[in-house]
């Protein structure tokens, strides 16, 4: 395969992986815990995509983005409703375990109801290729990318320049603090699930759109956001999105010459030298409480 069509294929993985890990940061910064239910949130993003288009097969997925967009939000404000949330007393380790327990129920009922076989979503903009340079470069690639293009720098904004990323980040570090500045911490909870589920499902969706999608993907992609959040530091947007990309890159790059098994060893082994080495992570931690 010629490199830049290869090239560009990886980095509309890393697009999908970026909007994951971001997901997974905006929660980890409003809730101060990491949400253990996201990778079968993303791929309840791609499923709820497949099942919209059947309704209108011939209809492009980008029609289907806000009804995508708006059904994760609502399972988001769900989730942070069933999440025990007890004011003043709430820990990590409660967070972290329900959702660990929402996501096993979730995978079980997606395996159940649809089976382990992966699906194709519809295609944001159609499928077929584009001419650059005498080059067929992947349509869907490049919406992919596109996409997250937009809505990557729009959420590292929403973080770190608006009123409410500051108040989400102050929930999430001391919410007894942040109660006492007058900041309603269970209101911010879910919110942020909303937001961080919506992403999820919008990185659901693409998956499903270039790649594909399977009830089984849950485990893989939960620990593809947590070893980028992990390597770039806690609760640093910018820099897990930049590690996520870094990440697809070099599994496309390995998935010419080796199985991607191979590809994941050496990833998992990065993160362990890195973090015996900096246990912060490369950029340091952006929140002070984690799971």
């Amino acid at each position: 395969m010629e490199p830049l069509p290869l090239i560009v294929d990886g980095l509309a993985l890393g697009a999908i992986y970026a909007l994951a890990s971001l997901a997974f940061v905006l929660i980890l910064n409003g809730v101060g815990a990491v949400n253990l239910a996201h990778g079968d949130l993303v791929t309840l993003g791609g499923f709820v995509a497949v099942a919209i288009a059947a309704w209108a097969p011939s209809w492009p997925g980008l029609v289907f983005l806000p009804a995508v967009a708006v059904i994760m939000a609502l399972a988001g404000f769900l989730l942070a409703a069933v999440i025990p949330r007890r004011p003043r007393r709430d820990t990590a380790d409660d967070v972290a375990i329900s959702t660990f327990a929402v996501g096993a129920i979730l995978a079980a009922c997606l395996t159940v109801a649809l089976g382990r076989q992966p699906v194709s979503g519809p295609p944001l903009l159609g499928r077929g290729t584009i001419d650059v340079f005498g080059l067929g470069l992947s349509r869907q690639s490049l919406v992919v990318i596109l996409t997250a293009a937009i809505l990557v720098p729009a959420v590292h904004m929403l973080l770190n320049s608006t009123q409410f990323g500051r108040r989400l980040r102050a929930a999430g570090q001391d919410p007894d603090l942040a109660q006492a500045l007058g900041i309603h911490t269970g209101r911010v909870a879910a919110v942020t699930f909303g937001l961080g589920t919506m992403m999820a499902g919008i990185a659901g969706m693409l998956l499903a759109d270039r790649f594909q999608i399977s009830a089984g993907y849950g485990l893989d992609l939960l620990v593809k956001s947590y070893i980028a959040v992990a390597i770039a530091g806690w609760g640093r947007a910018g820099p897990a999105a930049l590690v996520a990309l870094l990440i697809a890159l070099f599994e496309t790059a390995m998935s010419a010459i080796a199985p991607p098994v191979v590809a994941d060893a050496v990833v998992y082994a990065a993160l362990l030298v890195l973090l015996a080495i900096q246990p912060q992570g490369l950029f340091g931690p952006a929140a002070q409480r984690r799971a």
